[in-house]
């Protein structure tokens, strides 16, 4: 069973490889709460995922460490695992999504893993991994449903309520659920007034779905830039353990993902990936107002994000703060027309990043339509600008 008692010996074992991460306060990303972060993007392999992976490893015996481990993951876990085996001298063998971000896949290379990459999500390289354990008796590593997982993943609950006094609830991202059932259960069972909520990404709600129907659900496909989170299919036990502490569940959705990565790269100059930001992402978007001028703390579960979309995920965070615009504008194709156009937006305070000009069938002969690409403040000033456009009687198509 999992226990206090076992949390503690956890606590002892990653002290020689796991950092207790700091508790930031972050109240420049939201007024609304006494708002804290809990910074698991800078643990060792950049995730909390190593904390699971250790302490389980240093639970194998002898036999099982001579056989080898095998792991399943998209991503975290798989690097966790690599490090805790290279560590113990023990081969690892991981089998990833074939879409795991490419950085994800030569980390865990690096740690010393081999690598299996399965077309497919999570899931896939679940069963495949099971397949191969099997064939060469390889000890499977779960990446959640574990209670010695869930154990070591329960000391981020343990080191917030010693970190952060008078915190009024938790909030946590939520894939398989070993982190939430983890941190729940720890806070639980020491501070019982401590609320603890999960937040998981709209196209992969498995855990919110299994909790309200009363039974563990498996989606049929998943579909998130929060790849840490896409879990068709929540565990047994964490599903149990969710069921019994956890207060609450809400969805984000990658447009509020993609808004809380780049809140937390410009207010914090924190790097989160998809799954970090979910419970950022769930206070900016208002998904839990009964927190509203509580002291909360967000685990940024990790900072792993593939830097080949991270500009893609940048740039889909500032459309969805009003950052960014495009307006389309219908224009007479005579000298002086754009100029007036461009002083107008720049009598406005923004600045224009590009501009394109073509004609098109619908405009007439001397008509042209102006394509242009704005940085902005946000909604309200995308708004003034259109208005004072149409007011000189230009229009915005």
């Amino acid at each position: 069973m999992l226990t206090i008692e076992k949390i503690t010996d956890a606590r002892r074992v990653l002290a020689e490889i796991a950092h207790k991460t700091d508790v930031i306060r972050a109240n420049k990303l939201s007024g609304e709460y006494d708002l804290f972060l809990k910074t698991e993007n800078l643990q060792t392999t950049g995730s909390f995922k190593v904390r699971g992976a250790y302490y389980k490893m240093s639970r194998l015996s002898c036999e099982e460490k001579k056989r080898g481990v095998i792991a399943c993951s998209a991503g975290n876990h798989a690097q966790g695992v690599a490090l805790a085996a290279t560590r113990n001298g023990i081969r690892s063998l991981i089998c990833l999504p074939a879409g795991a971000p490419i950085s994800k896949v030569e980390a865990t290379k690096k740690y010393g893993a081999e690598v299996c990459l399965v077309p497919g999500v999570y899931d896939d390289a679940y069963q495949r991994a099971l397949e191969l354990g099997r064939e060469h008796g390889y000890t499977f590593i779960h990446p959640f449903d574990d209670e010695d997982v869930i154990a070591g993943q329960a000391t981020v609950g343990a080191e917030i309520l010693e970190q952060l006094e008078g915190v009024d609830a938790i909030v946590v991202p939520v894939g398989g659920g070993g982190l939430i059932s983890g941190v729940a259960f720890a806070v639980k069972a020491l501070a019982p007034n401590v609320k603890v909520y999960g937040v998981q990404a709209a196209g992969a709600p498995s855990m919110l779905n299994s909790l309200r129907d009363g039974r563990i659900d498996c989606l049929p496909s998943v579909s998130t830039i929060a790849d840490g989170i896409a879990v068709k299919q929540p565990g047994k036990l964490t599903y149990s353990l969710c069921k019994e502490h956890v207060s609450g569940i809400v969805t984000v959705s990658d447009e509020e993902i993609a808004r809380a990565i780049l809140a937390l790269l410009e207010q914090e100059k924190i790097v989160s990936e998809g799954a970090g930001a979910a419970p950022v992402a769930a206070l900016l978007a208002g998904k839990l107002p009964e927190l509203k001028g509580k002291r909360v703390c967000c685990i940024v579960s990790g900072g792993n994000i593939d830097v080949t979309i991270l500009s893609r995920i940048i740039d889909r965070g500032l459309l969805m703060s009003g950052r960014k615009c495009t307006l389309n504008i219908e224009l007479l194709d005579q000298p002086g027309q754009l100029v007036k156009v461009t002083g107008i937006i720049a009598e406005c305070g923004a600045n224009i990043t590009s501009v394109h000009h073509e004609h098109a069938s619908d405009t007439g002969i001397i008509g042209c339509f102006v394509r242009i690409d704005l940085e902005t403040r946000d909604f309200a000033h995308i708004a003034h600008i259109r208005k004072i456009l149409k007011e000189q009687g230009f229009k915005i198509a």
